[in-house]
């Protein structure tokens, strides 16, 4: 073999990809030990762990070899043509971002959660350049590492609309190879991943895919046919079951596809009927009928509910037809129940420990389940163990083994019996999404039909040759060193969205490889994690993070969550891992785009936060600097970090991070974070930027910044604010500055607004009377009319508020230190953040943790400020 045709992996030469896969597997045995002791470790036998691997690029356990590649990566920069050694970004990206779910890739594999990769190729081609490293520590299915490689060689039509984008936004593009590293905690996600971003000979893979369905068709295709009529047998495409019901009334049992579900209708009825006793029932109160049979899969007798065969879709040629089971579908299931299956995986691995085996576990729905195989129909079960054996033939390859079983996977979610059939949508059943929920009426869809259609569609998921690295481990333990990569994109856990690790099993029970989930960072009640440790474990992550990135280096954060103590704990997990948050906004998938968004309430989208890591120059010259000086250098330095202008169809928008309020957010954060004493007050602080930097539209730029804005302004000249929701005090403050500030007015002529704008109020945050209000901030004149202060008088506001604020907070204090005192329901948010700085001003720790716990939780968690304070003052006590 001539040196050409060698492989070359990190330095060492190898005659075939195989004599590199068995090198390094023998390499990854010996080092298992050592791995074992890293946070995440999935649990699994070490041989099948091994097996599933593909060193060095891909282990389904944490990678040992990620920082040797990172070390060749970086001596190959020099060798990159047009690579800018002083190339540095200083805006995050904000430009619209409007990405369809409809593509191949994204659609090859029915993973819980993704972001399409044309919409990250946006990201990663605004905050890198050919050669650099890019890293998402919750990789998912590795749309990220897709993402970093199609940037080397895009399909024209890609590459076409995202150049025109950046054109209009008068960005360049520098297209090229970007390394990338993925890492997730689950196997079944990192095994997509490894596929997705691995090539494979595609060729070889259709070829043996058809093989073993045409094995499986002539031992076991008779499972999925049907008799059309004497002559023609039909090929079933799916099977609807139906539950039998026992009446908790007359205690006899009826079918419930015959009361419930109506098909001339096309309605599946709420409430029905006993046949017999015409008790109404429905699906919270009805109760299955069981029967004690021996399972000869799981090898013990149990009880299990009753259901039969009601409704068989099928088709004849390329006809469909729809109709009752009739005399053969019913011998046919009879042969099904005397088939002998010899499963090639542990029969009696149960779902989890308990009966009640988790967060999506439910008593009415999942009686009888407590193996992973009480989720298939002996049909589909027989089928598809069959299937697995041969993909595990010893005759393929190992990389054609994996592709295989990619296969086999993608199918799964419409082979087993949480596919519901719905009169409404006949031709196209499928599960509920991300639950274990069985329906009443379960589809059996034919392995046949499902594992053909996938085989085609994945033909065109895969992207020529593509070589990403992979591992599977906890984002807060990563083997990864210091200051490595230049570029992170990451779309993290939902808190309590989705149960990853326990809706994974099914899929992991085929890898034999699981999720080790005691770091996972989700809320659950089964695993005991509430908001609060889930910010905590989310925080040991963004730590991490922050320890790999470069300084001076971005990290773009993907988040969908519908609670606001949920987002305001990932924007207080990044805080307190270092980072500085630039830019929060909004990406619709599929229509609409980013927006800018201000507070915690617009959270009803996907959101994206830019942040970054200071550069080591200026945290070096912040270290050294005191007093105003450090105030202004760190603002200074900020300003630099936030898009001049953003144009949102033809119009200006508003900058919610260029805002005084926000402004001085950061800062507090920043000097908290660092347990730095803050040096200014509000008051103070918006003085100093009016003197300092130039104000455009009630935001603040530098002058060079402002001269940008108002080019661009000019030619979109209309001017779109931010409209602010009130959910608190201090909303209303604002609201009622911005009101006062255009025209001066009297109490009657505020109250019938003020009333509308704080209809949207946070349960258990008291907001004081609108005249209290006015009195403590604003100034009324002799004709009754009120406005802002002037910079003098806001001095005095200031104290008075201050003192009235500092005196309720005290009594919230009194009265939580009195024997057996019970939790507050109600309190002032206002006077807690002014308590809670003034107790950190006097590093009365315990009195932050300690009232802090007595307060609403919800108050607690959806307050940026409160939440920064209490947190940070947990770690001081």
């Amino acid at each position: 073999m001539s040196k050409q045709d060698k492989i070359i992996c990190l330095g060492k030469e190898f005659n075939s990809e195989e004599d590199r896969r068995e090198y390094y597997r023998n390499e990854l045995r010996n080092k298992l030990p050592d791995l074992k002791k890293i946070e995440g470790f999935p649990i699994g036998e070490d041989e099948d762990i091994i097996n599933l691997s593909d060193p060095p690029y891909y282990t389904a356990c944490p990678n040992p070899w990620l920082n040797d590649f990172i070390a060749q990566w970086e001596k190959e920069k020099d060798n990159i043509t047009g690579r800018k050694k002083d190339f540095h970004v200083d805006e995050p990206y904000a430009s619209d971002v409007s990405e369809g779910k409809n593509n191949p890739i994204y659609n090859a594999h029915s993973y819980h959660t993704k972001v399409p990769h044309p919409a990250i190729m946006r990201y990663i081609l605004h905050y890198t350049q050919p050669g650099d490293i890019v890293f998402d520590g919750f990789a998912g299915t590795g749309m990220t590492g897709v993402a970093a490689q199609v940037c080397d060689n895009p399909e024209n039509e890609i590459k076409y609309v995202i150049e025109q984008e950046f054109i209009r936004n008068s960005q360049q593009i520098n297209w090229g190879y970007r390394p990338v590293i993925t890492s997730d905690l689950s196997p079944i996600a990192s095994f997509i991943d490894y596929n997705l971003n691995n090539d494979f000979d595609y060729y070889e893979f259709e070829k043996a895919a058809n093989e073993i369905l045409k094995l499986a068709k002539y031992d076991f295709g008779w499972i999925f046919q049907t008799q059309h009529d004497k002559k023609v047998l039909g090929e079933i495409i799916y099977n609807v079951w139906s539950d039998i019901i026992n009446c908790n009334s007359c205690g006899k049992d009826f079918s419930y596809w015959d009361v419930a579900v109506d098909m001339k209708k096309n309605e599946v009825k709420k409430d029905y009927k006993c046949p017999n006793c015409n008790v109404i029932h429905n699906n919270n109160n009805a109760k299955p009928s069981l029967q004690t049979v021996y399972d000869p899969i799981a090898k013990e007798t149990r009880q299990i509910p009753k259901s039969e065969l009601v409704l068989v879709n099928y088709k004849v040629g390329s006809k469909r037809y729809q109709r009752s089971p009739n005399d053969y579908d019913i011998e046919r299931n009879k042969k099904i129940e005397n088939v002998k299956l010899d499963l090639a995986l542990p029969t009696n691995l149960m779902l989890f420990k308990g009966e009640q085996w988790g967060d999506t576990y439910r008593a009415g729905v999942h009686v009888g389940v407590k193996y992973w195989t009480d989720f298939y129909s002996k049909s589909n079960l027989t089928i598809l163990n069959y299937v697995y054996r041969h993909i595990n033939d010893s005759k393929y390859d190992s990389r054609l083994k994996k592709a295989l079983l990619f296969w086999f996977t993608a199918s799964q979610s419409r082979l087993h019996r949480m596919n519901r059939y719905s009169p409404q949508h006949s031709r196209h059943v499928g599960p509920m999404a991300n639950t274990y929920y069985i329906s009443p009426t379960p589809a059996e869809i034919s392995p046949f039909y499902f594992l053909e259609d996938k085989l085609k569609a994945l033909k065109y998921a895969f992207t020529g040759s593509l070589k990403a690295l992979n591992s599977v481990g906890s984002a807060n333990d990563l083997t990864i060193k210091d200051n490595s990569v230049d570029y992170i994109f990451t779309d993290p856990p939902f808190g309590a969205n989705i149960m990853y690790s326990e809706l994974n099993f099914l899929w992991e029970s085929w890898l034999k490889v699981f999720s080790n989930n005691k770091g996972e960072a989700i809320e659950s009640k089964a695993q005991q994690k509430s908001t609060l440790v889930y910010q905590d474990l989310m925080t040991d992550c963004f730590k991490e993070f922050y320890r790999i990135l470069k300084p001076g280096r971005w990290m773009t954060v993907e988040f969908s969550n519908t609670s606001a103590a949920i987002w305001n704990g990932i924007q207080t997990a990044l805080q307190r891992a270092g980072f500085i948050i630039a830019s929060v906004a909004s990406l619709n998938k599929g229509r609409g785009g980013m927006q800018a968004i201000i507070g915690i309430v617009a959270v009803n989208q996907d959101l994206v936060i830019s942040c970054y890591k200071p550069s080591a120059k200026f945290v070096e010259k912040f270290t050294k600097l005191e007093g105003d000086v450090a105030i202004w250098d760190f603002i200074l330095e900020h300003l630099h970090h936030l898009p001049a202008h953003i144009a949102k169809e033809n119009s200006t928008t508003s900058i919610a991070e260029r805002s005084p309020k926000i402004l001085f957010d950061r800062l507090i954060t920043y000097y908290l974070m660092r347990n730095l004493p803050v040096p200014i007050d509000a008051r103070d602080f918006q003085e100093g930027l009016k003197q300092r930097f130039v104000e455009r539209d009630g935001m603040y730029f530098t002058a060079e910044q402002a001269a940008e804005y108002d080019e661009k302004k000019a030619k979109a000249p209309n001017f779109v604010q931010l409209s602010l929701i009130v959910t608190n005090e201090s909303d209303a403050i604002e609201w009622l500055k911005d009101r006062l500030r255009k025209l001066a007015q009297k109490y009657q002529d505020i109250m019938p607004d003020f009333r509308i704008a704080t209809q949207s109020l946070r349960k258990g945050d008291t907001l004081p009377e609108l005249q209290d209000i006015l009195n403590e901030s604003f100034i009324q004149e002799a004709d009754g009319k009120w406005r802002t202060p002037d910079p003098n008088e806001t001095k005095d506001r200031e104290a008075l508020r201050t003192k009235v604020l500092l005196k309720e907070f005290n009594v919230y204090v009194t009265a939580i230190s009195q024997p057996k005192a019970k939790k507050l329901k109600e309190v002032r948010v206002e006077a807690l953040r002014s308590g809670f700085k003034n107790s950190w001003e006097q590093k009365d720790f315990k009195t932050i943790v300690t009232l802090g716990d007595m307060i609403p939780q919800n108050i607690l968690l959806e307050d940026e400020q409160l939440l920064m304070y209490y947190d940070i003052a947990k770690d001081r006590i």
